[in-house]
């Protein structure tokens, strides 16, 4: 289980270590590292566990911090780290789960690329995702294995846990109508694949969230220790 003193003893390690800003000139620069290893308490503890590396989920974290308003140079904080590995092994234990039959190649690129624009929604816009791609110097195939690993889990969520994720066009209506959605100004035909791409980013997150709180008690994360390293700022 994941006490909250593990938590923030990991996050501050995770903090310590993040790689990838300028360093003085002739110094050493690391491109990526191990920041944390999880599994399940079901999982062989002699084993090396699942691998959490530095700059994805720096840029994670990033994600969860501009979901929430914040530019996408700002300083991280601890709150948008632990939301980030949240997610990161969420998503990871949804992608394993077994689905028959099991998705073709062609549905799950189809999937990564409704996941990329549902983040897109999320973080305010394609030039603020990249903008943090950049900050963290994450590659653009890298980006594209995280959209397939989302893919893949959002894939299990539709048909095992909430396969009435997507809304319908009435539900639609109905929440255009009550102006509580960023496209309120916006008629509703001009509106409607923004908005229907947004409930999905916020119903994703829910059952993502829902999901993480049921497994939690069964997930072990251990940090790596680091004696020293830039901030995330």
């Amino acid at each position: 289980m994941v006490r909250r003193r593990a938590w923030l003893a990991g996050v501050g390690a995770a903090c310590a270590g993040w790689p990838l800003e300028a360093l003085a000139e002739g110094a050493p620069v690391v491109l990526d590292r191990v920041v944390a290893r999880w599994r399940t308490v079901d999982d062989d503890s002699r084993g090396s566990g699942h691998l959490i590396f530095a700059r994805e989920l720096a840029f994670q974290a990033r994600i969860e911090a501009m979901a929430l308003g914040d530019a996408p140079t700002d300083k991280l904080a601890d709150r948008h780290i632990r939301a980030a590995v949240a997610r990161h092994v969420t998503e990871s234990l949804l992608e394993e789960l077994p689905l028959d039959p099991v998705p073709r190649p062609q549905q799950v690129a189809e999937r990564a690329t409704k996941a990329r624009k549902a983040l897109e929604a999320r973080v305010g816009g394609g030039g603020r995702l990249d903008a943090a791609r950049e900050k963290e110097r994450l590659l653009v195939d890298e980006l594209e294995a995280m959209l397939r690993r989302t893919a893949r889990a959002s894939l299990y969520l539709d048909r095992m846990v909430a396969p009435l994720l997507d809304p319908s066009d009435i539900e639609l209506r109905e929440l255009h109508a009550a102006g509580k959605t960023p496209f309120t100004s916006e008629r509703f035909v001009d509106a409607v694949d923004k908005l229907r791409r947004w409930v999905l980013s916020q119903r994703m997150a829910a059952a993502v969230d829902e999901f993480w709180q049921n497994a939690r008690s069964r997930i072990v994360i251990t940090w790596v220790k680091t004696k020293s390293g830039p901030s995330t700022g």
